[in-house]
């Protein structure tokens, strides 16, 4: 997620978790980012220019092996990561240090709920990647590539992974409630329409093998409904338009229909009870992110191998994404913009697909074989290569916003207090409003 595992401290609410905190964590933030490289890289002794990578969990370039290869094909190169674990603290750190104008890596990563807010407000501060060498635009799927644009055209990152979704069933749990087991029925079930996947939801409880539940939260229906929506939280102008949104309405709604409808095994994601729930088999159902099939696999255990699948999406979505960035100020600038081409060039994308599960955003990587012949065994040997490509090639051009994170992290909590609290729906919504207001202003 860039690793399978580090969406668990990014996105939906991964990295929004704390933002609320930005001013504390940037009081504290000195040392956060800078790590042990100070202000960027330097020139050793044997004249080797070290460049500094900043990063939020495991993007997987170490463990892939890329670096050790950029470093062969580059002798004099040697490259430090250095890496705060979750987003929440990183990002308020490099705002902390982009004001500062010190404390920088060469290659800075920014998480997809916090580009548009980087290229609205700090973009005089990262080089426009757009002109970098080697660098083109349509090796990029459009939607990503419009992502990290600022108004003036200038690119301040280049995309890495995305997190295109499908649906994680269980086939034995389907299988006992009377439901169809093979990808292709299942897909067939909610195609289009994501109010069909609590239809299918409604028929597995009505023979649901006990102790179980259809999904594991509504609020992780809520984030893959949404995501399927080109404009969300913000218009195309820049105005806050959730209260009023289609996409927040249709989605809460259909949230609430699970929520209400008891749908659900009413966990939190990312916590210990849901990783608990995959090792016991309590739910059958997961909206799930390309990056997501490891940490699945992780929690289930080998017990539990080829119970799972791997189906369709009712709509093509979104969840997750980073990209790497070079600040204007880096020590080694130059460097710094050739590492970042390579490691995000579809070559170096395939390579982190097929050994990390992280998702090119990169729509010539979809035909290397690494990504377009890609089987999961865990998964009864799905063609994930296929079912995520397809899944990314109809994700709408997103219209993002500065708080993006912030307002869906917020609008989840509200949609947790109607599942696990008791709460009435409207309660959810107005509590969930009260909040965003006072955090957006």
């Amino acid at each position: 997620m860039h690793s399978q595992y580090r969406r668990t401290t990014r996105t939906t609410g991964r990295s929004a978790r704390r933002l609320t905190s930005l001013g504390i964590a940037a009081a504290l933030g000195a040392g956060l980012l800078s790590g042990c490289a100070g202000d960027g890289g330097s020139t050793s002794e044997d004249g080797k220019v070290t460049v500094s990578v900043g990063l939020f969990g495991t993007f997987g370039f170490k463990e892939a092996g890329l670096y050790d290869e950029y470093e062969r094909l580059n002798p004099d190169i040697v490259i430090q990561e250095n890496v705060t674990a979750e987003n929440a603290d990183y990002y308020p750190a490099l705002l902390n240090h982009l004001t500062a104008g010190a404390g920088l890596q060469d290659v800075q990563a920014v998480e997809v709920g916090n580009i548009k807010e980087v290229a609205t407000l700090q973009a005089d501060k990262f080089v426009d990647l757009a002109e970098a060498p080697g660098v083109r635009k349509n090796h990029w799927l459009d939607w990503k590539w419009e992502q990290a644009k600022t108004e003036d055209g200038k690119v301040i990152g280049l995309g890495t992974d995305t997190g295109p979704m499908a649906v994680c069933y269980r086939k034995d749990l389907f299988e006992k409630a009377g439901l169809p087991t093979g990808r292709e029925e299942v897909s067939k079930l909610w195609a289009d329409d994501w109010g069909r996947y609590i239809d299918a939801g409604e028929i597995y409880a009505e023979n649901a093998p006990s102790g179980t539940s259809f999904m594991d939260s509504a609020s992780g229906l809520y984030n893959g409904a949404v995501s399927s929506y080109a404009e969300r939280y913000y218009d195309e102008d820049g105005e806050v338009i959730y209260q009023d949104s289609e996409a927040v309405r249709t989605s809460w709604d259909l949230a609430m229909r699970a929520a209400e409808g008891k749908l659900t095994a009413r966990l939190q994601q990312f916590t210990p009870e849901w990783d608990q729930a995959y090792a016991n088999g309590d739910f059958a159902t997961v909206v799930c992110p390309a990056w997501m099939l490891g940490y699945i696999e992780s929690k289930a255990g080998a017990k539990n191998a080829d119970r799972w699948d791997v189906a369709d999406a009712p709509r093509p979505g979104n969840w997750g994404g980073s990209f790497l960035a070079v600040p204007e100020n880096a020590k080694n600038r130059e460097e710094a913009i050739k590492l970042a081409t390579w490691l995000t060039a579809p070559e170096q994308q395939a390579t982190l697909f097929q050994k990390r599960g992280s998702f090119p955003s990169s729509g010539t990587a979809f035909g290397l074989p690494e990504v377009e012949d890609a089987t999961h065994a865990y998964y009864g040997d799905a063609p994930t290569g296929k079912i995520f490509t397809e899944a990314a090639e109809g994700i709408p051009v997103q219209v993002l916003g500065p708080k993006d994170q912030i307002i869906a992290e917020t609008l989840a909590k509200g949609i947790r207090q109607v599942e696990k609290q008791g709460k009435s729906p409207d309660e959810g919504w107005d509590s969930a409003v009260k909040s965003i207001d006072n955090a957006i202003g």
